[in-house]
């Protein structure tokens, strides 16, 4: 048993590893749109592939050890939500290019007039992958809910930004095609902050053995959940 203790360790120092580049390509992408750094965003782009590999090794790993120990119980859990991760990361990797790409585009060009806040939602979404990160290095499923709490305001940012663009294409048609790939990084950016959930609910499952999957994650359900892991008062 300690050999299986001694191989999961290993696998959770490869997730953080992973984790850690995709938080930095997530935050370079951003930064590369808000400083309209087309070279930053070829950074980003250029590195997708060290992701991409790392995702494979991390998963022949797990299956290695799945198939040479047979790993019970919390260890078998652990390592489900490590594979479940690994993927989540990896396609965040591709969302991170993605926001470059159109970074690059738009860096090109000039600003567009339409009132987007990608300050507040990209603070979010960060917020919110380095808070899935955190819960899973330190198994702790109450910061993961905390993660719950920060997706709707994501989500409202991209329906007010989508009804903005809207409107800008109507007025503007010569713009449509700078107003899509705008649109597109909004819409990349509401799409990490579902990847960052699903990491979340894999802590979840991975320190509760419970499946939180396709739950609708009120405010008030979230914040009900939260006291019950303070073990404070709930909200009945």
């Amino acid at each position: 048993m300690k050999r299986v203790q001694k191989e999961i360790n290993l696998l959770k120092k490869r997730i953080l590893e992973l984790g850690g580049l995709v938080e930095e390509r997530v935050y370079k992408a951003s930064q590369a749109y808000e400083q309209r750094d087309p070279e930053l965003a070829r950074e980003v782009i250029n590195g997708d592939f060290d992701i991409d590999q790392l995702e494979v090794d991390l998963e022949e790993d797990c299956l290695k050890v799945l198939a040479l120990y047979q790993p019970v119980a919390v260890d078998l859990r652990y390592i489900i939500a490590i594979l479940k991760i690994n993927n989540d990361l990896e396609r965040i990797g591709d969302l991170a290019a993605n926001l470059a790409s159109r970074a690059a585009y738009l860096a090109q060009i000039e600003p567009l007039d339409v009132d987007f806040d990608f300050a507040a939602m990209s603070e979010r979404v960060k917020t919110m992958l380095h808070k899935s990160l955190d819960s899973l290095v330190n198994t702790d499923a109450q910061a993961a809910y905390e993660v719950f709490l920060l997706d709707d305001a994501v989500d409202e940012i991209h329906h007010t930004t989508y009804r903005k663009i809207e409107v800008a294409m109507v007025e503007s048609p010569t713009s449509s095609r700078a107003l899509i790939n705008l649109l597109g990084i909004s819409k990349t950016m509401e799409r990490i902050a579902d990847l960052a959930t699903n990491i979340a609910e894999d802590v979840v499952y991975l320190t509760e053995g419970e499946i939180v999957r396709h739950r609708a994650w009120t405010h008030e359900a979230t914040v009900h959940q939260l006291h019950k892991e303070d073990g404070g008062p709930t909200l009945d």
